[in-house]
């Protein structure tokens, strides 16, 4: 059957949209809403059955059931603002109010061929049985949708997934399909629960890519198709000047945003499990989720866990990171008993995450940083951090950690770039306290002491206990001139840890520069620090 409207045709056996004799390219959902609502054009439709009719039912955000509304509208020559042949009806849906003309398409007017019983059974196969889970977070990332009405922009569209399954594969927590496999559903309607029982993965990342002029908008979300539940949506904008730089960006930001994300998720899922069934990863996973707390209590439970996981799995290098990590994380806020008997064990934990994980991004990182405070190895950690961004170059922990090193090791500019690319890459990380602290860090080593106390002021906002920004607000605000709002810092200071002295900095902070040491001296010494 043919829909005709003005010069278009509609061709449902065909599937196939004309404009005056030429096939107008459009994606194959993009297609089906365009043919449902020709279908029902003598009543409204509402969001609901559109979802229902063009994606089984399954989840899908706001903005892509617009986008693809948009999408139909751009083909058939309206627009939102006219809305000649697609009208929008406020808290109803849509309706089709074009004049159409229906004629018989030329394949129902042919005789059914022999092969028509066959290519009908073939429709009705048995789903194929699903996969059990990989004993780690596991994720698909589903072609992009094209929704220009350009097909010439699907290469572009492709390149973005590619790059973002490159850049996922790159995590060694993370059990990733490959492309390959990941294609085969390029062009179909699918339901995502159905995806992750053929490919046995949790976790599907699906987007959409619309090209407008020179302008792009890509957007993504991240479903968990075990529960049908939403994670996560987010939509990126750029110009076509340089694709591929483009590209890679989005590549870049997709991968940032989702590892926070599925680490959440998997820790929830860890959270649920009753403690007789748990095993290294499980483990490790509680840990971490304390890790990212940051209290004196979280760190005393998380301490346990690690070595828990280490117990039940001597190779996990991320484990022995995280230990490291908890050692390193009692120096800084003062909370060692047996100081030397821990920096010890610490650095022996770290060197052994080294050892076990040099092809593991995460726990270079952790322990490279560990073995930087605990040691004071500054040019050891921050050349473990780089070899980890080299591993994953989407890591936001090796960018501000790696921040945080070259802060100690006298480069503060380099260390705020390094924090901020952090913060682009996981604006909703947990442990933004941290980030916000080292910049507050590196603005006190290059003499801006308003910032230095406005941003540490930030980090306290998210952990009032973090000794390291209550130090740099009192020596800011003294440094300032502010000599009230230092004595009241310093009180605190004091109250968290009575045993700081101006000459035991360097035990406490593995300041490498002699004038930054003195300059982080005078500060503390001006708001009442004890020699």
């Amino acid at each position: 059957m043919q829909f005709m409207f003005g010069d278009y045709v509609l061709d449902r056996e065909r599937r196939e949209l004309s404009l005056r004799g030429q096939v107008v390219s459009v994606g194959p959902q993009v297609f089906d809403l365009l043919l449902h609502l020709v279908g029902t054009r003598d009543r409204v439709v509402s969001k609901d059955e559109l979802l229902q009719a063009v994606w089984g039912g399954r989840i899908v955000s706001e903005s892509t059931i617009t986008s693809h509304i948009n999408a139909v509208r751009k083909a058939i020559g309206d627009t939102g603002g006219e809305q000649r042949l697609v009208r929008t009806v406020a808290r109803k849906g849509f309706r089709f109010v074009a004049d159409i003309r229906i004629a018989e398409s030329a394949e129902a007017r042919q005789p059914a061929g022999p092969g028509g019983a066959e290519h009908s059974s073939l429709g009705s196969k048995e789903p194929p049985p699903a996969l059990a889970l990989p004993d780690k977070p596991s994720i698909t990332v589903l072609p992009f949708q094209n929704l220009s009405g350009d097909a010439d922009q699907d290469y572009f569209a492709d390149g973005v997934v590619e790059d973002i399954i490159t850049a996922l594969s790159r995590i060694r927590w993370l059990f990733v399909i490959a492309r390959n496999s990941s294609f085969a559903y390029k062009g179909r309607a699918v339901d995502l629960k159905e995806v992750g029982q053929e490919l046995g993965v949790r976790y599907v990342l699906e987007g959409s890519v619309r090209k407008a002029g020179n302008r792009v908008r890509i957007t993504g979300q991240l479903i968990d198709a075990t529960a049908g539940t939403h994670l996560w949506a987010e939509r990126f904008e750029g110009t076509l000047d340089d694709i591929f730089e483009l590209q890679d960006k989005v590549a870049e930001s997709v991968v940032g945003a989702i590892a926070p994300q599925l680490e959440r998720a998997e820790i929830e899922r860890a959270k649920r499990k009753p403690t007789g069934s748990l095993d290294a990863y499980d483990y490790y996973l509680r840990g971490m989720a304390n890790l990212h707390n940051g209290t004196r209590e979280a760190i005393e439970v998380a301490l346990p866990l690690f070595y828990k996981a280490i117990e039940l799995d001597p190779d996990f290098a991320s484990a022995y990171a995280g230990a490291a990590w908890c050692y390193f994380w009692r120096k800084l806020n003062g909370w060692m008993i047996q100081r030397a008997q821990e920096i010890a064990e610490g650095a022996r934990l770290a060197r052994l995450a080294v050892e076990l994980g040099r092809d593991d991004a995460v726990a270079l990182t952790r322990s490279g940083h560990a073995l930087g405070h605990l040691v004071g190895d500054l040019d050891g950690g921050i050349a473990l951090i780089d070899r980890a961004r080299l591993l994953n170059p989407n890591l936001a922990p090796a960018w501000f950690l790696g921040g945080f090193l070259r802060v100690f090791r006298g480069e503060p500019e380099s260390a705020i770039e390094h924090i901020e690319r952090a913060a682009r890459l996981s604006p909703l990380d947990q442990e933004m306290y941290r980030m916000q602290a080292g910049t507050a860090l590196a603005h006190f080593f290059a003499g801006r002491f308003d910032l230095a106390s406005a941003w540490a002021e930030r980090a306290l906002g998210n952990l009032p206990s973090l000794l390291v920004a209550v130090a740099l607000v009192a020596a800011s605000h003294a440094l300032a001139g502010r000599k009230e709002e230092a004595r009241l810092a310093m009180r605190r200071l004091r109250a968290l840890d009575p045993s700081l002295r101006v000459s035991n900095l360097r035990d406490w902070l593995p300041i490498q520069r002699q004038e930054d040491l003195a300059r982080f001296a005078d500060g503390l010494r001006i708001a009442g620090m004890p020699e």
